[in-house]
């Protein structure tokens, strides 16, 4: 169907001969030229409009970049904070605890002194007694090896 329009155009810009055929070329080379100035009018139309709109766009890009950069910072600084303060407790906890740990082996050291002191002096008061004593703790621990 459409090869049958084209011949019909054809046919009809061949009988009425060249001049019409060049007024039509003439008429849809300014169709062409009017149609790229109108879109060159819209693209800096667009262009003019869509300016202060990327500028704005750009200031609050910029604005949001420097907001999250703050965010970031803050956030990394109160991770250090609660960082140093546990740090800190945990210090302190194990000074507490290591303390406590040397009281109780110097009470533990001044106890075991106590009772050195003791078995010597019942040792001197009753000599045979001590050596009853030994003899006996030593066929206990004897016993107890043969069972192991």
């Amino acid at each position: 169907m459409a090869a049958a329009a084209e011949d019909a155009f054809m046919d009809e810009t061949r009988t009425q001969g060249p001049s019409k055929a060049d007024s039509l070329r003439e008429s849809v080379a300014s169709s062409i030229s009017r149609g790229k100035e109108a879109l060159s009018a819209v693209a800096s139309d667009a262009i003019d409009t869509a300016g202060p709109d990327l500028k704005a766009l750009r200031s609050d890009l910029s604005d949001l970049k420097e907001t999250v950069a703050k965010f970031v910072s803050r956030a990394g600084d109160e991770a250090g904070k609660s960082a140093r303060e546990i740090a800190g407790q945990v210090g302190t906890g194990a000074s507490d605890l290591a303390e406590k740990g040397a009281n109780v082996a110097s009470i533990a050291t001044d106890q075991a002194k106590t009772l050195v002191t003791e078995l010597e002096n019942i040792a001197r008061r009753n000599p045979l007694g001590a050596l009853a004593g030994a003899v006996v703790v030593g066929v206990l621990i004897g016993m107890m090896g043969r069972r192991s």
